[in-house]
């Protein structure tokens, strides 16, 4: 599968389903091309717009289906569920653009956007800036990081330190959630 598939895939699954973000992906490029993660952190934009439609439409559609799947994915409790779609009632489609910066996902936002009766045009607007400002910067910052102190490391010890940062962040994550 070409990568931009990949970058896609992975966008549009994590805004759905999945729980490990696109980010892993882009970082793990931007150790060796900041050029193409950046490229890269296009499509993974347009995947998780895919999914963030997705996610809107059921939440107009079916909030507690949809709740109920969101309950099942690994770091989303009750607590959390309650605490975006409150976040969403109050400060309506902007709650998307600060919530994943504070490791609430995505998709819970885009459930309880179309549950509220939120614009997906807006949604849609926000969720642009929301999504891509993250992807980018991680992957500019880590190519600046790779190409910067990191860069008589070998290849093979990069990919070891780029491995135990993720695992050391979702068992943080998964432990904090």
């Amino acid at each position: 599968m070409k990568l931009k598939y990949l970058a896609a895939v992975w966008g549009l699954a994590e805004a759905t389903v999945f729980f490990i973000v696109p980010d892993v992906l882009l970082t793990f490029l931007a150790l060796k091309d900041g050029k193409r993660a950046t490229l890269l952190s296009f499509w993974t934009l347009g995947g998780a717009l895919v999914g963030g439609i997705i996610m809107f439409c059921w939440g107009v559609h079916d909030k507690e289906a949809a709740e109920d799947l969101l309950s099942e994915i690994p770091a989303i409790s009750p607590a959390m569920l309650e605490k975006v779609e409150t976040q969403v009632e109050e400060a309506g489609v902007k709650a998307a653009f600060v919530g994943p910066l504070t490791g609430r996902p995505y998709k819970i936002y885009a459930t309880y956007a179309g549950s509220c009766g939120e614009s997906l045009g807006i949604f849609l607007l926000i969720s642009v800036p929301a999504r891509l400002l993250r992807f980018l910067i991680l992957a500019w910052l880590t190519t600046a990081i790779a190409k910067g102190p990191l860069r008589k490391v070998k290849g093979g010890s990069k990919n070891l330190l780029f491995v135990a940062i993720w695992l050391s962040f979702y068992v943080w994550y998964f432990g904090a959630m």
